[in-house]
């Protein structure tokens, strides 16, 4: 007997990209819906058409490409909205509107300054806006988990009767408990008289490191058959359900949750690591399934136990998720054809011929620098080569700096600017900070440094480093990406790539609308 499915729904490119830092462009958001479409993912929650003119295009060259997974947008119960959200999907092989409102007592009073009714009256109005145009249609009452029962019925039922095919209960801030939610859920749906009629479905923020739980709870006592995630579990404030966590539990505990999905759970870990890079939000080390000690272990007792059956101290395997034991190795004398077929085999399509003639030239580069070229080698390659801007204001010429114990850190640049290369010297406390200062010297951007992060791309001193520099000025917060097997030019290059999305038309400022 076949086992019901549960329709994974992520938002990491609209509820994700609200994290501070996180927005964004158009290409970012294209290779991280092919890889979504990759995995299988069901529902792709491609952004928030209204909300700026690159997000409407986002979306619409999302609905556009995909075809494998339904792309759905995100419109406040208005007739602008929607009909925007409209434009911007209709091209789509299957596309949702996704419409809300706020229905707790707070939010109608001080948010949206409106009765009861006159939410209730939106509603209504706003569901059959969508349905008039789209048959898939979803509903969610903003800060569902803090509203008042009775009349948050009253609003689901009505929003089933104009034609919501989903409707989405959010626990907007993470208020909820496991037992509470799923108990919540259920009530719902058994005083609703019409609640046959539509897939319930949920959103968990993790203010209290509840939202897998909450959203599991959902699925096993309230009977939801879709959950909203993101991979990483990237989110504004503490983030959202983890879509690894989910598919996994699912997977792993089926005796337990008798469901399955239709995810590619090997695509999980080389999706993660791309959403990390364009983000620039490392995944912790111990994170569930996609950290990097998630299979490790360090205890004798647990190797040796490992080492006699895998069982003992492992309830999946590191394959499953996309961790490769068959690590192919790259280097100088590698040809064209290896190059292309193991980006393939990884998951990287890139645009054009010219895009993989770049990607080459780059990985010959490396490959002077560094004897074995891995695969990781090659994301971050690829990652730094798409984060680059095709109209780039500031290019990274040359560089060298100079520390040592006793010495104050001098670090020189040359940038070409629009093509005309200046040159500037400057001292800092480390051969970090006086490279930012020469570069700034230059550039003159008032930016505020929020972040400065690095990682070992591969093990062993040979290993690139992947910088991500994170710049705030006047409302806009950018992150840049570098990586060099010489952390000190990872970092000049991180820097100037965030510099040029400041400069960037393309970029925009993050709408930062909550569900």
């Amino acid at each position: 007997m076949s086992k019901e499915k549960l329709i994974i729904f992520d938002t990491t490119m609209r509820d994700g990209e609200q994290s501070p830092g996180a927005s964004m462009t158009k290409d970012e958001k294209l290779r991280i819906a092919r890889a979504l479409e990759r995995m299988r993912v069901d529902v792709i929650e491609a952004g928030f058409p209204a909300s700026s003119n690159g997000d409407f295009e986002a979306v619409q060259a999302i609905a556009n490409t995909i075809k494998d997974s339904v792309v759905c947008g995100l419109c406040r119960a208005n007739d602008r909205d929607i009909q925007r959200g409209i434009d911007a999907l209709k091209g789509a092989k299957a596309w949702r509107v996704h419409t809300f409102i706020a229905t707790s007592p707070l939010h109608m009073k001080v948010k949206l300054r409106m009765s009861p009714e006159q939410v209730l009256e939106q509603t209504r109005l706003s569901v059959r806006y969508a349905k008039n145009a789209c048959p898939d249609v979803e509903f969610s009452p903003e800060d569902g988990s803090r509203s008042e029962v009775d009349f948050l019925c009253r609003v689901l039922e009505a929003a089933i009767a104009e034609g919501a095919t989903t409707i989405n209960i959010p626990d907007t801030v993470g208020y909820a408990v496991p037992e509470q939610f799923g108990a919540f859920i259920r009530t719902l749906r058994e005083k609703i008289p019409n609640s046959d009629k539509a897939v319930w479905s949920v959103h968990c923020h993790n203010d209290l490191g509840m939202a897998v739980a909450n959203s599991l709870a959902a699925v096993t006592i309230g009977g939801a058959r879709q959950i909203e995630c993101t991979i990483n579990g990237l989110g504004e404030r503490a983030g959202n359900t983890s879509l690894e966590e989910i598919v996994m539990a699912v997977r792993t505990r089926g005796d337990f949750f008798d469901l399955e999905t239709r995810l590619d759970t090997t695509q999980i870990v080389p999706t993660s690591r791309l959403v990390s890079q364009i983000t620039g939000f490392v995944v912790q080390p111990n994170k569930a399934v996609v950290g990097a000690n998630a299979f490790a272990h360090a205890s004798g007792i647990h190797q040796d136990g490992v080492l006699k059956a895998r069982q003992t101290y492992e309830i999946m395997t590191a394959e499953d998720v996309g961790w490769t034991t068959n690590r192919i190795v790259l280097g100088k004398l590698s040809g064209r054809s290896a190059f292309k077929q193991r980006l393939k085999e990884i998951g990287i399509e890139l645009e054009s011929e010219d895009a993989y003639n770049k990607a080459f030239q780059r990985f010959k580069d490396l490959a002077d620098k560094k004897a074995d070229i891995f695969d990781e080698d090659l994301q971050a390659l690829v990652a730094q080569q798409a984060g680059a801007s095709s109209d780039e204001h500031w290019r990274l010429v040359t560089m060298n700096q100079a520390s040592g114990m006793g010495e104050r850190p001098h670090a020189a640049v040359v940038l070409a600017e629009n093509g005309s290369e200046r040159r500037a010297d400057a001292q800092g406390d480390g051969p970090v900070d006086a490279t930012f200062k020469a570069i700034e010297t230059l550039a003159k951007s008032g930016a505020e440094l929020l972040l400065y992060s690095v990682n070992a791309v591969t093990q062993g001193t040979e290993s690139q480093g992947e910088v991500t520099v994170r710049l705030s000025r006047g409302g806009r917060v950018v992150n840049g990406v570098g990586a060099d097997t010489d952390v000190i030019v990872a970092s000049a290059k991180a820097y100037v790539n965030a510099l040029n999305k400041l400069e960037s038309k393309m970029e925009r400022v993050n709408p930062q609308h909550q569900l």
